[in-house]
């Protein structure tokens, strides 16, 4: 029996910094904000949040504002690293502040094969009573985690889901005609939330809705219902700045449009740095296009 069904729009939110620390009322301002939109459920200390570079005071103090700002919205706290037991003691320590479930990336760098994944995920959820949700993104990990071996997963129960992006439809649609009762899949791109969920993906953790919250949360909600023409309208309004928050390494670009916006400084914890320029045009005029400022 899974213990949490995910669906909609989940934003993984950004980390706002002034003065080399955690802006923390910038960061409430920004949870208000996603909740007044109607964003279905919340995703802190991903890696939009700038999570390696935050200690674990920080990392705390984030969840427990999450918490604290949006009661009844789920909140998927990012968890995962490259070590077991590196990952392990990130959930002991976070898990007393209430998480709904644990984000847990495939392993990065160390490029394990299918068996590895398989069994370092096996272990996380043995060691974990919290929901945990799958994060599959070839692009930053260096390896693919299969539809065969997301599928053998998602038959462990607290293995609620999977955030999709390795850009593969094939091997998604497959995750998706074989799921089983109650396991989740969601897209991991937002320029891919409205074709997979046109296959039965169950909605998005967006980059994009840090920036148009209330959009993209119609967005899923559009196709939940099967309201095509409005989530194909809201697709091609917004698919500028879903191509745009990736110009530059995420969250460059997102945190320029923030910053535009003027919800929070253009700040960044060494090695990201500020965008160029031409990064920061850009931004300004996607979100000018869209009528945010």
């Amino acid at each position: 029996m899974k213990t949490l069904k995910l669906s909609g729009c989940g934003t993984a939110l950004v980390t706002p910094f002034r003065g080399g620390e955690v802006d923390y009322a910038a960061f409430s301002r920004l949870l208000d904000r996603q909740t007044e939109a109607g964003i279905h459920f919340l995703v802190p200390l991903g890696t939009t949040g700038e999570t390696p570079c935050l200690d674990e005071s920080e990392r705390i103090r984030i969840l427990q504002l999450a918490k604290e700002r949006c009661k009844g919205k789920p909140i998927v706290v990012g968890g995962g690293t490259n070590s077991l037991r590196q990952t392990l003691s990130g959930i002991r320590t976070l898990s007393p502040y209430g998480p709904d479930a644990f984000l847990i990336v495939v392993p990065y760098y160390n490029k394990p094969t299918q068996n590895g994944i398989y069994e370092y995920f096996k272990a996380v959820a043995e060691e974990s009573d919290r929901p945990l949700v799958m994060y599959n993104v070839p692009s930053r990990t260096g390896v693919n985690m299969t539809a065969e071996t997301t599928l053998r997963l998602a038959e462990l129960d607290n293995i609620v889901a999977v955030k999709e992006a390795s850009g593969n439809n094939a091997q998604i649609s497959e995750i998706i005609r074989n799921a089983p009762d109650g396991f989740s899949v969601l897209s991991g791109n937002d320029d891919e939330t409205l074709s997979l969920m046109a296959t039965g993906a169950d909605g998005v953790i967006s980059v994009a809705s840090n920036v148009a919250p209330a959009m993209m949360a119609r967005l899923a909600e559009a196709m939940l219902s099967g309201d095509l023409i409005q989530a194909r309208e809201l697709h091609h309004r917004l698919f500028p700045l879903f191509r745009n928050c990736f110009v530059e390494s995420n969250p460059i670009p997102v945190k320029a449009a923030l910053a535009a916006m003027g919800l929070i400084e253009e700040e960044y914890r060494l090695p990201l740095v500020p965008g160029s320029s031409k990064t920061k045009e850009l931004m300004l005029g996607t979100v000018s296009d869209l009528g945010l400022i």
